[in-house]
């Protein structure tokens, strides 16, 4: 099988589990608070990969800068929380449409904090997103929702998370980045968790699992996927996300979107696919032979 068709297919199967992630994660709100969700959902991904930990050693989970570790987990715990809170109040297909924008306040941040250039075709871009996300929110038109801005805070708190992961990219090893995350993430909603605390049932049980199990192998076939080629290839798969939310949506909770959340989530996601694709070519090396080096720029 070409490597090509590999990686598409293994990010297409990524994308449903996230998809599938999200379901879960309704589903068990139905029987315990949302913070509870989120505790089981940092606790039980680091029981599934303790044991690849281990094998590994402890030098695999080193932390070099603290702060930065400390620093995601807090931001991250924000992005989830409101995600996770707004998938139960709004539609899952709007949920996914308005997750689109992250890329663009990645791009924001990281011209803003970290220096990076950003010319006006990307200017341009962001202002195409963002125009993306009024239209299915339509402020003045129909009531913007809590949920809706949830998953707009989510997205936010995310993208700056994942500016700092850029960061700890340079002096961290990715078995860290993923472990610390988690469990960092697990004590932080374990103490608000004790005041609204339920205990789950046996059918909470099987959702909490799905979600972890979804939610951990989605992470390790997304990695491999972007290991094996260019993730710019990839990028246009993304957009899969929206059909699968909107199918099983529909299946499991009967729930179908309206026009406006296709147009608007179309716009946002030509709109993040330009942009990556521009920061894809800005890293490519300005001396062809250079390709021959350390390997394919992203």
């Amino acid at each position: 099988m070409p490597v090509t068709l590999q990686a598409s297919l293994m990010m297409l199967l990524a994308l449903f589990l996230f998809t599938t992630m999200g379901i879960c994660i309704r589903l068990s709100s139905a029987f315990v608070p949302v913070i509870e969700v989120v505790f089981f959902r940092n606790f039980l991904a680091v029981l599934i990969m303790a044991p690849v930990l281990i094998r590994k050693g402890l030098p695999s989970i080193r932390m070099n800068r603290k702060r930065l570790f400390f620093g995601r987990a807090s931001i991250n715990f924000i992005g989830m929380l409101s995600g996770f809170t707004a998938v139960t109040l709004i539609p899952l297909a709007e949920m996914t449409a308005l997750s689109f924008t992250g890329p663009i306040f990645v791009t924001m941040g990281a011209a803003l904090f970290l220096g990076e250039a950003i010319r006006i075709r990307r200017i341009m871009a962001i202002a195409v997103g963002f125009v993306g996300a009024l239209i299915i929110l339509r402020p003045g038109l129909v009531d913007v929702s809590l949920g809706a801005m949830l998953a707009l805070v989510s997205a936010l708190s995310i993208a700056a998370a994942t500016l700092i992961v850029k960061k700890m990219t340079e002096t961290e090893q990715a078995s860290a980045i993923v472990f610390w995350m988690v469990m960092l993430q697990a004590p932080i909603a374990f103490v608000p968790m004790l005041f609204v605390w339920e205990w789950p049932t046996a059918e909470a049980w099987l959702y909490l699992w799905g979600m972890a199990l979804s939610g951990t192998a989605a992470h390790v076939l997304f990695t491999r996927a972007v290991g094996l080629v260019e993730i710019t290839s990839l990028q246009p798969l993304e957009f899969a996300k929206l059909p699968f939310a909107v199918i099983l949506a529909w299946l499991v909770f009967s729930e179908w979107p309206d026009i406006w959340i296709w147009i608007g989530g179309s716009v946002i996601f030509a709109s993040t696919a330009y942009i990556t694709r521009r920061e894809a070519m800005a890293r490519q090396p300005a001396i062809p032979e250079a390709k021959a080096g350390v390997g394919t720029p992203l």
